[in-house]
């Protein structure tokens, strides 16, 4: 078991009954086969910050894979085909890679070697990998070249050396420290949290975009995408999928994230992964 709070006998005896239910992947499957657990959206999004003009970067984002006996494996292995074709500078991860068993990891390592080795990673953890062991999660995300940041922060190497990925520990089940998560970063800072429930932790501190997960966009939505329940620790409801303006021309961009838990479906929530383009705000500015 990890170091994540509010891990109860009750939750635990859930999960137990969960895995012992879905074992085999069985019903994954079916709802694959079935078209319930939805097609993969890829979200293009272009950002524009506080850069040297002629500066660009293309980030791939990805949260809540999920894996386990509830998400079918040719989902995850969708979208990280669609980040290494995008050939990115730079991967963020937002947590949640397993659900239900920490063992479940061994069935991320074919899908993380699709990506570039040289290509910086960086991922944060979720409830699901702190309620389960953290430290196993993290040594296999590590031994495949991602680092894992626990409120810390670490600069791109060059020439994205003007950005520094800063990434807090689960906002619900952990322990994040804003002060600590920020401490000695450069001036254009990319956040990166599991849930929007990590804002309340950062209110006060500088970022450009955060990055976060968690909601799965409710999972199960109505036809517009409205989500009928959300889990807990999202934060507010309306944060629950999309991009969002922040006080202090600050960004929020909320993945509803590739994997299921609970339920081996999705409806009118469908995964998705972020392809994002970097530039600089001063661009096709005249002076």
């Amino acid at each position: 078991m990890g170091r994540g709070k509010y891990y109860g006998w009750w939750r635990q005896a859930g999960e137990a009954m969960e895995a012992a239910f879905y074992q085999e992947n069985w019903a994954a499957r079916i709802a694959y086969a079935l078209g319930l657990q939805g097609q993969l959206h890829l979200d293009r999004r272009d950002f524009y910050l506080p850069l040297a003009k002629g500066f660009t970067c293309k980030l791939a984002f990805i949260s809540d894979l999920h894996a386990g006996p509830l998400t079918d494996y040719r989902l995850i292995e969708q979208a990280f085909a669609a980040i290494a074709a995008f050939e990115p500078d730079v991967i963020l991860f937002g947590g949640d890679y397993v659900s239900l068993h920490a063992r479940h990891m061994q069935h991320l390592a074919g899908p993380l070697g699709l990506l570039d080795p040289a290509t910086p990673k960086f991922a944060v953890m979720g409830n699901h990998d702190l309620w389960l062991d953290d430290e196993h999660i993290a040594n296999c995300l590590q031994d495949a070249g991602v680092q894992v940041l626990v409120n810390q922060n670490r600069r791109l190497p060059a020439p994205f050396e003007a950005i520094s990925i800063c990434g807090t520990d689960e906002p619900g089940v952990g322990m994040p420290d804003a002060e600590q998560t920020f401490a000695g970063a450069g001036d254009v800072r990319l956040l990166l949290m599991h849930s929007p429930l990590g804002l309340r932790h950062v209110a006060r501190h500088d970022f450009a975009i955060a990055f976060c997960g968690h909601t799965h966009g409710g999972q199960i939505a109505t036809p517009g995408g409205m989500p009928l329940v959300l889990p807990p620790g999202s934060g507010e409801r309306r944060y629950a999928q999309g991009l969002f303006p922040l006080p202090g021309q600050r960004l929020l961009l909320t993945s509803r994230g590739i994997g299921m838990s609970d339920l081996p479906i999705r409806l009118f929530a469908p995964s998705e992964v972020h392809l994002c383009h970097l530039h600089s705000v001063h661009d096709g500015i005249e002076l």
